[in-house]
């Protein structure tokens, strides 16, 4: 179970370093690019302890899914912008994908 949790912190870390990206205006406002640097490292160091315990396959498509279903919706509440019915199909799409993986799938079973 700790591995959830270190995958669960480093998908809040990434996602907490790609909103700084937003902020930090192509790395020329200092606290927002410290921000995106101490979160990038945190998460990448968060999703190699993970890796200790879980396959790859399933730890990158969660981390990377979840991230991008996570910076949509913050692009949606912190920067005004907008999902098309389209998008809207993508995310959820993503989001099925990931269930399939982690809830269906044996292949990435931690015990595979």
């Amino acid at each position: 179970m700790r591995e959830y949790i270190y995958l669960a912190a480093a998908i809040a870390a990434e996602v907490t370093g790609t909103t700084a990206l937003k902020f930090s205006d192509g790395f020329s406002a200092l606290v927002p690019t410290t921000v995106v640097l101490v979160a990038y490292i945190g998460s990448f160091y968060l999703l190699s302890l993970t890796l200790q315990e879980l396959p790859i396959g399933l730890v990158y498509a969660t981390w990377s899914a979840v991230g991008i279903v996570g910076a949509a919706a913050i692009g949606l509440v912190l920067f005004d912008e907008t999902v098309d019915v389209a998008g809207v199909a993508g995310i959820l799409l993503i989001i099925a994908g990931v269930a399939v993986l982690n809830l269906m799938s044996e292949t990435y079973s931690p015990a595979a």
